[in-house]
């Protein structure tokens, strides 16, 4: 077994151990600031749709769910903390100062819409509840704009993901490849995680 297969099955097993919950957990975290992409959670839910273990429907509904949940916690993050309080505590989270002036000026720049494009934007989907809260977005275009966008990304990467399952043999054909590309992008995050540790702790001493 390559690593890409060990890897895909291991992440499955655990989606499926935890049932709809554990989407709902996942895509909580990632619509806040935790470094969890949903390119990284919805693909393999939609092999559980594939394989009749999930609905299409409801892998939507509470990913959907997930997702309105920790973009709320992020809005009222930055509507009742500001800035300062993102400041302060965002280094735990592993929270990029450099990325949450980007995204504030991107939200600036867009106005409320941006809530619903960013959904479909690295990085900035992680960030932008927070400087929507700090601007005293509407919560109500604030929730609508997040349901669309979110539902609408969700149910793509879930789509792939089903496409992917059933096609999955011809692709295990290339795994040798595969895995090697993964074995690239695994130390690539391991260098850049260390990288970012390294940087917060020489900021800390300054």
């Amino acid at each position: 077994m390559g690593l890409t297969e060990f890897l895909v099955q291991y992440i499955v097993a655990f989606i499926e151990s935890m049932g709809y919950a554990s989407v709902l957990i996942l895509m909580i975290l990632e619509s806040m600031i935790m470094p969890v992409p949903s390119e990284a959670v919805m693909p393999f839910a939609g092999f559980l749709v594939e394989s009749g273990q999930f609905t299409f429907a409801g892998v939507i509904f509470f990913s959907t769910l997930g997702s309105i949940i920790g973009s709320l916690i992020s809005y009222y993050l930055g509507y009742y903390g500001g800035r300062p309080l993102v400041e302060r505590f965002g280094k735990y989270l592993f929270l990029d100062h450099h990325h949450l002036d980007i995204t504030e000026k991107y939200f600036h720049k867009k106005g409320d819409i941006t809530i619903f494009i960013s959904r479909f934007i690295p990085i900035v989907r992680h960030l932008i509840s927070i400087p929507a809260g700090i601007g005293k977005m509407n919560i109500w275009k604030f929730c609508i704009y997040t349901i669309i966008g979110a539902g609408m990304w969700n149910a793509f990467l879930t789509y792939v993901g089903i496409k992917l399952k059933e096609n999955w043999n011809e692709i295990l054909k290339y795994s040798s490849v595969i895995d090697i590309v993964v074995l690239g992008l695994l130390a690539f995050i391991c260098i850049y995680a260390a990288y970012k540790l390294h940087k917060a702790r020489k900021n800390n001493k300054v």
